[in-house]
């Protein structure tokens, strides 16, 4: 102390100043290293070969792969009704044999009620969930059902029937997935859409669930903190446990706004792609493909390394 008193103020001050610095220093080396997930125009990838030629290495037998899907608009092409959705036969014949692959572990996100996207895909020994991570199902028949509060189970049915009495008209339907619910509006006339997409909005606010835009739909989720973001998580570390990231890489694609909860939580740490024909679109995928075929491709870049 005594030393400190004898010298000059200038002295003092610096000494103040390299003490702050080596710990900002100190504290900056504990940081995670990874930046805050950002959204930003990601690169677009347009055919087979920029997969590796952007991403060298990314994928090896060294090293495990989960392969994380969306379904509506990313494995099967958006369709004017959700019940004509198909696979494309390439597209599902490739999935069947990564599915089957032992370093290759599989799950799809969808907000399709989880028995209605199984019956779709149709693939034994893969996870699925559906209603956006809401429910979640194991190869063995377990579950992982997120419990909505009472109070929010009440409003849902009460969104229901309002929404069923006020705007299931005119083309519009509303599709109950029992915890979570899309309002479809594609076939309605279209000096009409606009008013009805207003109107459900509003309705599914007042009974406190949020409204999301989708393609021709508004999706009704319910107030909680878990999507596909959280729900990829979940599955991730139910199956591989807390240190999963430096245990395997990942994939992960998605076509719509949902999605990106599992973009974000995944960017840093995985590949995500977004598909999107918007060249100017915002997203926290690593990349843009601008139609949905491209997926077959994605997925052959992945079978050219796994499957012989």
């Amino acid at each position: 102390m005594q030393e400190l008193q004898s010298k000059s103020p200038s002295h003092l001050v610096l000494s103040l100043l390299l003490i702050l610095f080596f710990f900002a220093l100190s504290a900056a080396q504990h940081q995670d290293p990874r930046k805050m997930p950002e959204k930003r125009i990601a690169p677009v990838i347009t055919r087979l070969e920029e997969f590796e030629q952007k991403m060298p290495g990314y994928l090896n037998t060294g090293k495990n792969l989960a392969v994380l899907m969306d379904y509506d608009g990313t494995l099967a092409p958006i369709a004017d009704n959700p019940n004509k959705t198909a696979m494309p036969v390439e597209l599902e014949i490739i999935l069947h044999k990564i599915a089957k692959h032992p370093q290759i572990f599989m799950a799809v996100i969808s907000g399709r009620g989880l028995k209605d996207v199984q019956s779709r895909v149709n693939i034994d020994g893969i996870t699925y969930a559906g209603n956006h991570g809401l429910e979640i199902e194991y190869p063995d028949g377990s579950r992982h059902d997120y419990q909505l509060p009472a109070e929010i189970q009440k409003n849902y049915t009460a969104l229901v029937k309002e929404l069923n009495e006020r705007v299931y008209k005119n083309g519009a339907w509303v599709e109950d997935k029992k915890v979570s619910l899309t309002f479809h509006y594609r076939d309605a006339p279209v000096e009409l859409k606009d008013p009805l997409k207003k109107l459900a909005s509003e309705i599914i606010e007042k009974h406190g669930f949020r409204p999301n835009q989708a393609h021709e739909a508004i999706e009704a989720k319910p107030p909680v903190n878990w999507n596909k973001g959280e729900a990829a998580l979940y599955i991730l570390r139910n199956k591989f446990g807390e240190n999963w990231e430096e245990q395997l890489n990942v994939v992960f694609a998605g076509d719509d706004t949902t999605d990106e909860d599992a973009m974000r939580l995944l960017q840093g740490v995985g590949r995500s792609f977004r598909i999107a024909a918007d060249a100017q679109i915002q997203t926290f995928a690593d990349y843009r493909l601008p139609k949905q075929d491209l997926v077959t491709d994605l997925l052959k870049w992945i079978a050219r390394v796994y499957v012989v």
